[in-house]
């Protein structure tokens, strides 16, 4: 998990038009001194660039889509930053592994469409046989019954249907599966709704006012990050680009596991072009090496993270946050050549384009880190 500063549109507006904004003690809402928007934006893109930290949420755009603002308002998030929640709530969150739904060429949205509603009344049943640490917390999670239903192996995905990460179709092609998980969902827990009953607090919430449906939950969408759970599954984490084609995890007590993506092994075993020599090729650097024959359109399917400009990324993370009730969880990837200034345009952006947060990290600038791929320049 990263530490993220809370942005406020007028912290924004005050940056656009180079102006300074008030620090507001919060015990006592006094302000207790101004300071030019554009030097603390700066500050806070330098450290982000220094070593990830801190990440940015944008907290209003975050209430905006608070669907309880009666009880009260957004003010953090879970570890990652996928999933905003009022105090006392909890996060209950599953992912589907989206290698799993294709079909030949194509997504097997009838497969999907299946997933969704087991998910559904599975992280819904969660809610009634969990054991909660607090009676507040219960209470909490049972009036709104907030779920977050996410995805995970999209690279993998893409891969599968022959489209580059860094593509407009694997933008649109993320669009179309948000749009059809959070359709399907919603129908789901209105069924639920149906038949167990509206999350207590719905006629406090935004849709009962609207006058839509009865739902079961108050949310259903999120996207996590599935560091973890990728590992278990064997997929991509989250909506992310491959990492690398290779690369050395480390593990508790300091054991390193070497990994060739499982995908990119059945591309090149397809092509003809796997080989141990390879294998050991990759474990120097991550990527492919640049004298495997291979057609340009194939070598593009397989860019990695850091080779990816970072505004794709952006691109990616938003088309998913338009149809995903909750947050996104995503690391924008920067080589570690990156700007300052380069960092700074990704948060601009990520805001511009509607995302709730934004979390950047440029390779090299932290000892320890969890995943690497060699000594390659790439990294």
């Amino acid at each position: 998990f990263n530490l993220s500063v809370a942005i406020t549109d007028a912290f924004m507006e005050a940056l656009r038009k180079g102006k300074d904004f008030p620090l507001i003690n919060p015990r006592t809402g006094e302000i207790v001194r101004r300071e030019s928007a554009r030097e603390l934006f700066e500050l806070i893109a330098e450290c982000a660039w220094e070593n990830g930290e801190p990440g940015a949420l944008f907290i209003e755009t975050i209430n905006r889509s608070n669907p309880t603002p009666s009880l009260g308002e957004i003010e953090s998030t879970n570890p990652c930053g996928e999933q905003p929640l009022l105090p006392y709530e909890s996060c209950n969150l599953g992912s589907i592994n989206l290698a799993h739904m294709v079909r030949g060429r194509e997504i097997d949205w009838e497969k999907l469409a299946q997933r969704v509603a087991l998910a559904v009344r599975f992280l819904d049943d969660v809610i009634e046989v969990n054991r909660y640490p607090f009676s507040r917390v219960e209470r909490m999670s049972k009036g709104n019954r907030k779920i977050g239903l996410g995805v995970m192996g999209f690279a993998h995905l893409l891969i599968l249907l022959g489209i580059p990460y860094d593509s407009d179709e694997a933008v649109r092609v993320g669009e179309e599966l948000m749009t059809f998980i959070g359709e399907r969902a919603r129908e789901a827990s209105r069924r639920l709704a149906e038949e167990r009953g509206p999350f207590p607090n719905f006629p406090r919430s935004v849709y009962a006012s609207r006058g839509e449906p009865p739902l079961r939950n108050a949310t259903l969408t999120t996207i996590a990050p599935t560091g973890t759970l990728s590992i278990i599954a064997n997929c991509s984490p989250g909506i992310e680009p491959l990492f690398a084609l290779a690369y050395t995890k480390r593990m508790l007590g300091d054991v390193e596991v070497f990994t060739v993506d499982p995908v990119f092994v059945k591309v090149a075993q397809e092509e003809g072009f796997w080989s141990p020599s390879l294998e050991e090729a990759l474990n120097g650097t991550g990527v492919l090496p640049q004298d495997i024959p291979l057609p340009a359109e194939k070598r593009r399917l397989l860019l990695t993270a850091f080779a990816i400009p970072p505004r794709r990324h952006v691109e990616i993370q938003a088309a998913f946050q338009r149809h995903t009730d909750n947050a996104v969880s995503k690391t924008i990837n920067f080589p570690s050549r990156a700007t300052p200034q380069e960092v700074k345009e990704a948060f601009l952006l990520a805001y511009e384009m509607g995302c709730k947060g934004i979390t950047v990290y440029r390779s090299g600038t932290r000892e320890g880190q969890v995943i690497t791929c060699g000594l390659g320049q790439v990294c």
